[in-house]
């Protein structure tokens, strides 16, 4: 006979790794909330894209964002870095359906993304980036 907790013990060890994602995910966001990455002596590394050429990549203000977003700061997380936002809340929304589908015992398998909206994430991320350049909003205005 199979013991009737067997289905639930199944689910639990199914469950272990969504679990350690939304760890792992949970330790990163708890350190950037708490050390302010605009702090003088904060220990994260300087990006080397603005020295090297005077421009963000896209994930220039992620830290900025991470942290102001933690804080529940939505306006100034965006600012910072709209995309590393945006980004955050769907890999959240993402590691949760996966745990909470896993713990149903109906576990779901990697989507299938389209090869034309893996080109139109690659040419937001493009615009973005470009955008995020133009001097639209000149400091100080």
């Amino acid at each position: 006979p199979v013991p009737p907790t067997a289905p639930a013990a199944r689910r639990l060890r199914r469950a272990a790794a969504p679990l350690a994602a939304l760890a792992t995910a949970g330790a990163a966001w708890a350190v950037v909330a708490a050390v302010d990455p605009g702090a003088p002596n904060a220990p994260y590394p300087p990006s080397p894209l603005p020295a090297h050429t005077g421009g963000d990549c896209p994930g220039c203000g992620g830290l900025r964002a991470a942290h102001a977003h933690a804080h529940g700061l939505p306006g100034p997380a965006l600012a910072a870095n709209a995309l590393v936002v945006l980004a955050a809340l769907a890999l959240g929304t993402a590691l949760l359906y996966w745990l909470v589908a896993e713990l149903r015992g109906r576990p779901v398998d990697p989507p299938a993304v389209p090869a034309a909206c893996r080109w139109a994430l690659a040419a937001a991320v493009a615009a973005f980036t470009v955008l995020r350049n133009l001097p639209l909003f000149p400091p100080g205005a």
